[in-house]
């Protein structure tokens, strides 16, 4: 068994399952920095603009959670469908051929958990708001540091109180924002979001 598992065609399985592990056990030390699957990331996904991201939920639900359930998913279809492929044909399916397979199978699934999820999770869904009306919110970032040309991930409450997880860029090329900063969002782009420090004393105790 553990020469299977070994097998150098089984190896982007195997490493998809020890990354769930590294994952899981970083955040039960707690050092997630604000990747934990209650409070975690969301994807920089505009809801109402189809895509692959949107279509496996990024934006719906925490994506360190779809993360999770894609690597578990991946690896553990990949190793059950090279064990069938072995003990037909005595041997493991090439891994670029395997590689592609699995990942077939894994997006569906981690689509149909990411749904029946957000489904019982109303409250941490992101709502298919416009965008724009996001503009002039206050942000924090929660991951990354934002600097010029390199975006971090920041979350804003709606003005029904939802929170949405984006990608903020200082909107003054000199600026940085480091983890745990306030700022305010200035103005979108596609995606993205440029925002300024927040220096207001009023804005700065914000629910965020």
């Amino acid at each position: 068994m553990l020469g299977f598992l070994l097998s150098p065609d089984n190896v982007p399985f195997l490493a998809a399952l020890v990354l769930m592990g590294l994952i899981g056990v970083v955040e039960l030390l707690g050092l997630g920095g604000g990747l934990a699957v209650g409070e975690g990331l969301e994807g920089d996904v505009n809801v109402e603009t189809p895509s692959l991201l949107s279509w496996i939920n990024v934006g719906r639900l925490p994506l360190l959670m779809l993360i999770v359930v894609f690597l578990f998913s991946f690896g553990m279809t990949g190793l059950i469908g090279q064990r069938v492929i072995a003990a037909i044909i005595g041997r493991p399916m090439t891994w670029i051929l395997a590689t592609p397979a699995a990942l077939v199978v894994a997006l569906p699934i981690t689509r149909e958990f990411g749904r029946l999820v957000s489904m019982i999770m109303p409250r941490d869904e992101t709502s298919a708001v416009s965008r724009d009306s996001l503009v002039g919110r206050v942000a924090v970032i929660v991951t990354g540091t934002a600097s010029h040309a390199n975006a971090a991930q920041a979350r804003v409450r709606d003005a029904a109180g939802l929170a949405h997880y984006v990608m903020v860029e200082p909107d003054n090329a000199d600026d940085v924002f480091e983890q745990g900063v306030s700022v305010l969002l200035v103005r979108s782009a596609g995606a993205k979001y440029f925002a300024i420090h927040n220096t207001s004393a009023s804005l700065r105790d914000a629910k965020v």
